[in-house]
């Protein structure tokens, strides 16, 4: 998995106050008082918030004070939509307490990915994850106390059922990620008002009956429901079909699909282990809204945020390091 860390300036702000992270003052380069013009998406359209400080908007803000137009208006297609905050490893309960903290004081709801399961990614780009199964649990008690009683949604553990199913990761360690994913679901379905999908791969990774049993094991009983395409190019169409079909399977539970980067589909000119990573000729997906229009899709979410790096791979920054160029890119090939 690809995954986003917020910028330094709100991890920063995260780590010394546990306040509203994106309030103080940190800015792109240039005057620290100036602050991008990013609102907010319509509530019935979308109830998620959009963080006025995050990569994009601060792109948006250089690139207006250098007067490029052009530019300006193409990254806006991404500022001026909500994206997933990852909470990082080191201070998640300030992180998702300032998030939620900043979400509730525009009447939104945040947008949480929790992505620190031990052995992560299995050793790719973004390998790590938690120490081991008590320092994962104490992660998760930490995040639930951060978002408290506020509104929130979590994305949970981008790819960790999926590493289950396709022999990625060791055997050994399968009992303890089921116990650590249906303790996680457990602890967050706690809060009040805080809605919890268990990640359930992508349309290409597997068919539904090979997912069954081990998303039932992992607690998706208790989630609100899954999550299918994070950080992936499969159309909307084919996760939707897919989402269906493994809905069938477990339980009729509803489901939210990651639109981030899947305007043009799948890249097929690589190899095809590698085209996951940075793919040329992508573009932005539907924008996120909770009116899909079908009753099993929650919402088209921008779980994976447009613009940051998959990994080092085709000339790209580490993973999760904003990328203007492809940023960019994805904008211009947006329909």
């Amino acid at each position: 998995m690809y995954g986003s860390w917020f910028g330094r300036c709100a991890r920063v702000g995260a780590a010394a106050a546990g306040a509203v992270l994106l309030l103080a003052g940190c800015s792109s380069d240039g005057d620290k008082n100036e602050k991008p013009a990013v609102g907010q998406q319509p509530k019935e359209k979308d109830p998620y918030w959009v963080n006025p400080d995050g990569n994009a908007a601060r792109q948006v803000a250089a690139y207006r004070k250098d007067g490029d137009d052009e530019n300006t208006e193409m990254i806006k297609r991404i500022a001026d939509q909500p994206v997933a905050e990852w909470i990082g490893a080191d201070n998640p309960e300030a992180e998702a307490k300032g998030f939620t903290e900043a979400a509730a004081k525009a009447d939104r709801d945040a947008l949480l990915v929790l992505y620190n399961i031990p052995h992560r990614d299995c050793g790719q780009f973004s390998k790590g994850g938690a120490a081991d199964g008590d320092a994962y649990r104490a992660w998760i008690e930490k995040v639930a106390k951060g978002i408290g009683e506020r509104r929130a949604t979590v994305i949970l553990e981008p790819d960790a059922v999926l590493h289950l199913v396709d022999s990625c990761t060791p055997q050994e360690l399968h009992e303890e990620r089921f116990d650590l994913l249906k303790g996680a679901v457990e602890r967050l379905k706690r809060q009040p008002n805080t809605k919890v999908y268990l990640d359930a791969g992508n349309a290409g990774w597997s068919q539904p009956d090979a997912l069954f049993d081990p998303l039932q094991r992992a607690g998706v009983g208790k989630a609100d429901g899954f999550s299918v395409n994070v950080s992936n190019f499969y159309p909307t169409a084919a996760s939707k079909d897919f989402g269906k079909r493994l809905s069938a399977k477990v339980g009729g539970k509803h489901f939210v699909i990651d639109t981030s980067r899947n305007g043009n589909g799948l890249y097929t000119g690589g190899d095809p282990k590698e085209n996951w990573c940075n793919p040329p000729g992508r573009a932005l997906g539907e924008t996120p809204t909770t009116s899909t229009g079908d009753p099993l899709v929650d919402a088209y979410l921008w779980v994976k945020r447009p613009g940051e790096s998959d990994g080092e791979c085709r000339g790209g920054p580490k993973a999760g390091e904003w990328w203007p160029e492809y940023a960019l890119g994805l904008a211009r090939g947006a329909k």
